[in-house]
């Protein structure tokens, strides 16, 4: 019993254990926490971590010197310089068509011919009765011949004599008529052969052989549009007439290129011929009209067509491509490539944009590198996977 009281009370091993093993793992949980605070703190506020992730693949191109045409654009409409319809002169039946339907005539050329009988009988008729009152006139002349020497002779009473004279006088009237007829006839004969009143292209027929045509049949024979020149008139807003203007004071023949409507083919090349007299106030805009020689037959009657006007070259400006530029509160910017593979958000001030390529004033110089494609996924600092540029402003892809 007494050794009992004198032995002392200790913790056993077994009952210390789960004490420890709790120590332990809230250690660990708490190392563990701080680790992914730290990995988070720099994923999210430090902009070194981005950079040095995974390279972001671009395109990209070089900024350049060069010069820039300022032109305007408007929509128009081809017009041929005339356009006139082949109508009959006279009435008859329609024997011959001596034309192609889309064909190039000339002026002058036979395009259809009418039944030409009935004036050539006119002829015959009008010539016949010249030839009867040029007789009678004759007679009439020599008798007043006559009457001239009884009179002299007074043989003759003066009132013969008069009544003489005056048949006379009627039968050149007579004859004057008649000449006009045979005029007449003979220009009647002349109209039942149809001929090109203009060069150009011929329209679709619009009458067959066969038919009766008439001088006030309203639709004609065909229509003929010369192509070769050819107008253009379009419209620019009214606000860009005043550069238009200083310029065409300074050169007169101001270059126009057309375009077609997706504006990536050029049809042709010719210069501004006039500007219109007024502003439209239904659609704030003004007319112009250009000129083309249309050799190649590109420009088409009525046909819709992009003008571009020239109106100024920026010379010796500061040009990249327009897929660079991007907008943020401070204005226009471009991604530009360092040394070091990452980029820069560069604020740069836009002169003149003109198709692919904008011309800037200020932020940029002549041979920097920027990006041109896969801007949405760049930051200040990210790094870039880009390939060496062989030509200022040539694009490249990245694999």
């Amino acid at each position: 019993m007494d050794s009992f009281d004198a032995a002392p009370s200790l913790p056993t091993e077994g009952a210390a254990s789960p004490r420890r093993r709790w120590i332990w793992f809230g250690g660990l949980g708490l190392a563990v926490l701080a680790g992914l605070f730290l990995v988070r703190g720099k994923k999210d506020g430090d902009p070194a971590g981005k950079a040095a992730g995974r390279p972001v693949p671009v395109l990209v191109a070089t900024a350049r010197t060069g010069d820039m045409p300022l032109t305007l654009t408007g929509l128009g409409t081809v017009t041929p310089l005339d356009t006139v319809t082949v109508r009959s002169r006279v009435d008859g039946q329609l024997v011959r068509v001596a034309f192609t339907e889309g064909q190039e005539v000339h002026q002058g050329d036979l395009l259809a011919q009418i039944d030409p009988r009935p004036f050539q009988v006119q002829l015959m008729q009008a010539e016949g009765q010249l030839a009867k009152d040029e007789a009678a006139a004759k007679n009439a002349r020599t008798d007043l011949a006559r009457f001239h020497d009884l009179a002299r002779q007074g043989i003759l009473a003066q009132q013969q004599l008069d009544a003489q004279t005056s048949q006379v006088n009627q039968y050149e009237a007579a004859l004057k008529a008649d000449q006009a007829q045979v005029e007449s006839a003979k220009l009647n004969l002349t109209y039942s052969r149809i001929t090109a009143p203009i060069s150009g292209r011929v329209g679709l027929r619009l009458v067959d052989t066969g038919n009766m045509v008439h001088a006030s049949d309203a639709n004609g024979l065909a229509v003929i549009a010369p192509v070769k020149p050819i107008n253009v008139v379009f419209t620019i807003p009214a606000d860009s007439i005043q550069r238009v203007l200083a310029r065409s004071r300074k050169d007169a023949r101001l270059p126009v290129e057309a375009f077609d409507r997706d504006l990536k083919q050029r049809l042709a090349r010719g210069e501004l011929l006039a500007i219109d007299n007024q502003v439209d106030p239904a659609t704030g805009t003004i007319r112009l009209k250009a000129r083309f020689s249309n050799e190649d037959g590109a420009l088409f009657p009525n046909q819709f067509v992009n003008a571009r006007l020239l109106v100024d070259t920026l010379k010796g400006a500061v040009l990249v491509p327009t897929a660079a530029l991007q907008q943020s509160p401070q204005g226009a910017f471009v991604y530009v490539v360092k040394a070091d593979g990452t980029v820069d958000m560069r604020v740069v001030e836009i002169q003149a944009t003109e198709g692919d390529d904008t011309a800037l004033k200020s932020g940029l110089r002549a041979g920097e590198v920027v990006v041109t494609d896969g801007l949405e996924k760049l930051r200040p600092g990210s790094r870039v996977s880009v390939a060496k540029p062989e030509a200022p402003g040539t694009a490249k892809a990245k694999p």
